[in-house]
Order: C-alpha cells, then sequence, then structure tokens
C-alpha cells in the first residue's frame, strides 16, 4: 500500500513538475514576442540584459539569502577560463533567440530551435571528430527533412530572423559541448549555473546594449503611451525567465531522461498552438506538418540516445538509474536555450 502511495506521488509530481515547466517557458516565450510586437519595444539585447540581471539576482536570493541550494564552490580562476568562456556563448545564445522573436513566429523560431540536435551532432563531428551510431544519424534526417519543408512553407519568412535562430542553434549547441569539456568536475545544477553565468553575461551584455540600443530605449521611454503597464510587462518577464531555471531543476529531478525528452519536445507543440491562437499568425498546412515531422524527429533522436547511453561498450544493458540523479551534464545547464527555451 504505501509502495503504491509513493509511486502515485512521484507520478503526480513528475506530472506537475512538467506542466510548470511547460506553463514558465511557454509564458516567457509569448511575453517575449509581446514586448517586440505589442508594445514595440523592439530591443533584443536590453530585454536579454533584463533578463540577465534578474536572473543573476534570483539565484543569489535562492543560494544566498533562503539557502534553497547549497553553492557549488569554484575557484575563481576557474571562474575565468571555465565560466566565462560558457557565459560568452551563453549570453549570445539567449541574444540570438530574442533577436529570432523578433523578426519571425514563435511557431516558427521554434520549429528551428528544434535543428539543435543536429548541429550538435555537427559540431561535435568537426570539432572533436567523434563518429555516431547509425540510428543517431538516421533520427536527423527527419529532423533536417522538417525544418527544410517548414521553411520553405513559411509565410511569415524573413532571412534575418532564421539567420539569427540558425546561428542560435550552433551557440547552443557550442554551449552543450564546452559544458562537457570546460565545467568537467563541476557537477552544476541549473541554478547554479545561473549564479555564475548571469553576472558575466550581464557584464559582457551591458555597454553593446547601451551603445546600440541606448538611443532607442531612450525615445521608447518618451513616446510610449502606457510605459508603467509596459515596463512591469518586461521586469515580470525577466523574472520569469529566473523562475523557468529554477523549473528546469525541479522537472529534470522529477522525471526521467526519456519522459523529458518527450515533455521537452511536446512543449514546443503547446508553444506554437497558444502562440498561433495569440497571434493569429498564419501558419500553412505543409508548414504543420514540416513542425511535425521535426519534433517526431526530435523525440526518436532523444530516445535513440537514451538506448544508446544504457549500453556500456560490450552490449550489455547498464544498470537503471534512479529519476531523481541527472543523466549528464548536458540536463545539468540552463535548458530554456537547448531547447529554448528560454528568453
Amino acid at each position: 500500500m504505501e509502495e503504491s502511495l509513493v509511486c502515485n506521488w512521484s507520478s503526480c509530481r513528475a506530472i506537475l513538475a512538467i506542466l510548470q515547466w511547460w506553463g514558465f517557458n511557454v509564458t516567457v516565450i509569448i511575453m517575449n514576442k509581446w514586448i517586440f510586437q505589442k508594445l514595440d519595444f523592439k530591443f533584443p539585447l536590453t530585454v536579454s540584459c533584463i533578463h540577465f540581471v534578474c536572473s543573476a539576482a534570483g539565484a543569489y536570493i535562492v543560494i544566498k539569502l533562503l539557502k534553497m541550494k547549497p553553492l557549488i564552490e569554484v575557484d575563481p580562476e576557474d571562474r575565468w577560463k571555465r565560466i566565462f568562456p560558457m557565459s560568452f556563448v551563453f549570453c549570445i545564445n539567449i541574444v540570438l533567440g530574442n533577436v529570432s522573436l523578433r523578426y519571425i513566429p514563435v511557431s516558427f523560431m521554434q520549429t528551428i530551435k528544434s535543428f539543435t540536435p543536429a548541429t550538435t551532432v555537427i559540431l561535435q563531428w568537426f570539432v572533436w571528430r567523434k563518429y555516431f551510431d547509425w540510428r543517431i544519424l538516421a533520427s536527423l534526417v527527419p529532423i533536417v527533412g522538417g525544418i527544410l519543408l517548414t521553411s520553405v512553407t513559411e509565410l511569415s519568412f524573413n532571412i534575418f530572423g532564421f539567420c539569427a535562430a540558425m546561428f542560435g542553434c550552433l551557440a547552443t549547441s557550442t554551449k552543450t559541448i564546452l559544458a562537457e569539456s570546460l565545467l568537467h568536475g563541476y557537477k552544476f545544477d541549473s541554478i547554479n549555473t545561473v549564479y555564475y553565468m548571469a553576472p558575466f553575461a550581464t557584464m559582457i551584455l551591458a555597454l553593446p546594449a547601451m551603445i546600440l540600443e541606448g538611443n532607442g530605449v531612450v525615445n521608447w521611454f518618451y513616446t510610449h503611451s502606457s510605459i508603467y503597464s509596459a515596463m512591469v510587462i518586461i521586469l515580470s518577464s525577466g523574472v520569469l525567465a529566473f523562475c523557468l531555471n529554477f523549473s528546469i531543476f525541479y522537472v529534470i529531478h522529477s522525471t526521467t531522461a526519456v519522459t523529458f525528452n518527450v515533455a521537452g519536445n511536446l512543449k514546443v507543440a503547446v508553444a506554437v498552438l497558444i502562440s498561433w491562437l495569440i497571434f493569429q499568425n498564419p501558419i500553412s498546412a505543409m508548414n504543420a506538418v514540416g513542425c511535425a515531422v521535426t519534433l517526431s524527429g526530435c523525440t526518436f533522436y532523444g530516445y535513440v540516445r537514451h538506448k544508446l547511453s544504457q549500453q556500456p561498450a560490450g552490449g550489455t544493458p547498464r544498470t537503471p538509474r534512479t529519476p531523481h540523479t541527472p543523466r549528464s551534464i548536458m540536463e545539468m545547464i540552463p535548458l530554456v536555450n537547448d531547447k529554448q527555451d528560454k528568453v
């Protein structure tokens, strides 16, 4: 009886974790699009900088004040040699995501971000000459095919937004590869990752944001009709961006790797549907088919990776790990930009 109650609670907790992750993720994406499109605040660098400031403050409160998570100590030298390069790529990743949201619909942007598994495989082969099982390569076929079909049939296609989203995929993949090498030995969770990376990212982005967008932001302040309500929305998006990172930590420790992967792809579908209901951007039938094919390929890719991770070199399956143990360093870094998720 007690075992049954424990199983039921674990299942309920996993469902709640996924739902709150979906809620924060979709809300952040929709709010960012609303900021660019409805509030006419067309300054992606500034929005990203605000998100970094909110995330840094939130991580400090959680770790230092509330002590909800223990601080993972990092040597001062490693902060510059390891954390700073990661922060730079992390910063580029977030900015490109916001830039793409300014120019293309959420549905198209989210579909393009699903191209990340393919860019990760390509970079690992190009940089490390790493070779992959044929099933991994086969799973990339529907991903690439779906992206091509979606791009060709996208009614609101914008070349600048498309390129920003594609380079965002490369930045996400680079972040993943760097995490495996630079963060070796540091078992970071998402909150500690934000604690160390967000201040660096703010420092990196603040000056370019002021130089490139400062005058435009000042003019917006003087010309926008509802400045206070608009500022509440912009700052709220930053707070929710931090909450998204916190929710990722919870969902990783409440689900299995396969469930996490499937839920991530379903989340993209939910974001596409909700964005269409709110912004009413035109989506053709073939465009929807391309999106579905891409998400199916991503799900298959995640399943293949999980199955291969359970088999050592000899082919004997490993003993399954508990759902509450993070499976890899890829799952410990902020996944908001892995699926873009974030900002």
